[in-house]
């Protein structure tokens, strides 16, 4: 790339911009020579580092709620999915500054100590990590399979996401009653049960599941509708974690939501 000199005297007497009008006295300020691009164009000519500041965009419309519905990942975002969720620990990263935030509300909440202060986990990517699955299934760069994914489910392997377990145990520690509330179906109670205690999760007070009456349901339905019976059971919902916005959106929602990354798959 060509570059221009670009001279600056910065003096107490007149500027001059030619040599021999140069002040030479040692104890006035010497030239700033500056190197300037003559082409002040700044986007990269290479096109994986393009690709790269397009996913990241990407990314963060995904999770500010700025996009529409998709059904999967740009095609070319799918090595930029694999390395954040599981390459370069930015993931992870993420996890944890937002469940260090969600742990210092709680901390700040002044409970009532009637028993009716309530925190809402989600289960998937939330409390319970996929990521096994959706890495051999492009990680969301294909269409989702509701029977692979169920039988993925059923083989009750699914992995803590630690910063989640940590919050977790803090927030039940401190007082609040847990409830989980989750889009898998009520035939999964027993693994999902399973998984969690397996993996760290116990002591909650309830564990919510989609019944025969949630099915057709959009997510906000089913769980604005869950929070609606929570609350006219006289719980107040402080807390509510989760990784979709449909977790936390709708009707009846907590003082505060905690959004957790997941540029994966879209629930609406």
């Amino acid at each position: 790339m060509n570059f221009f000199k670009l001279s600056l005297l910065l003096c107490l007497i007149p500027l001059a911009f030619s040599e021999e009008h140069l002040v030479t006295d040692p104890h006035l300020p010497r030239p700033l020579i500056i190197e300037l691009p003559q082409n002040s164009e700044t986007r990269s000519d290479d096109p994986i580092e393009e690709a790269r500041l397009r996913c990241t965009s990407w990314r963060v419309a995904v999770e500010a709620n700025n996009l529409s519905p998709w059904k999967t990942i740009p095609a070319d975002c799918v090595d930029y999915v694999k390395e954040y969720m599981s390459g370069g620990g930015s993931y992870e990263t993420d996890l944890e500054i937002v469940s260090n935030e969600a742990a210092e509300f709680a901390r700040s909440v002044d409970l009532k100590g009637d028993g009716l202060d309530a925190w809402i986990f989600d289960v998937d990517e939330t409390l319970l990590s996929n990521l096994r699955y959706y890495g051999q299934h492009g990680y969301g760069s294909e269409i989702f399979d509701h029977i692979q994914f169920d039988n993925w489910v059923l083989e009750g392997v699914a992995q803590a996401i630690k910063p989640s377990l940590k919050l977790y145990k803090e927030v039940r520690k401190l007082g609040f009653k847990m409830f989980l509330l989750t889009g898998r179906a009520e035939n999964k109670r027993s693994v999902t049960i399973n998984n969690l205690t397996k993996e760290g999760f116990e002591n909650w007070d309830r564990l919510i599941l989609r019944g025969g009456e949630d099915e057709g349901k959009t997510a906000v339905a089913f769980k604005s509708d869950k929070r609606k019976e929570i609350m006219e059971e006289g719980f107040r919902i402080i807390g509510n974690s989760g990784d979709q916005w449909s977790d936390l959106i709708g009707a009846y929602v907590s003082m505060r939501s905690f959004k957790l990354s997941n540029p994966m798959y879209f629930i609406s």
